[in-house]
């Protein structure tokens, strides 16, 4: 089961993107693109809530079985 935890990314002006959240407080991951920022804060946020709550996830909603998703398509 995996839990949902909202992101903030922003591109910096040095070329590298930025993620930050609310839910997972110290949550901050940088990387050269969206797919790896994602995939830093993944680790990021997992080491964290370990760290903060001793494993437990209860402060954190779950995944459903849908959910919607925010595809973001350059043009």
């Amino acid at each position: 089961m995996g839990h949902l935890v909202q992101l903030h990314i922003e591109h910096l002006p040095e070329g590298v993107y930025l993620a930050t959240s609310n839910d997972v407080q110290g949550l901050v991951a940088q990387g050269r693109t969206i797919a790896e920022t994602i995939e830093i804060a993944c680790d990021v946020a997992k080491k964290l809530i370990e760290a903060q709550t001793g494993g437990t996830f209860t402060s954190l909603p779950t995944v459903a079985e849908s959910f919607d998703y925010p595809l973001i398509v350059a043009t």
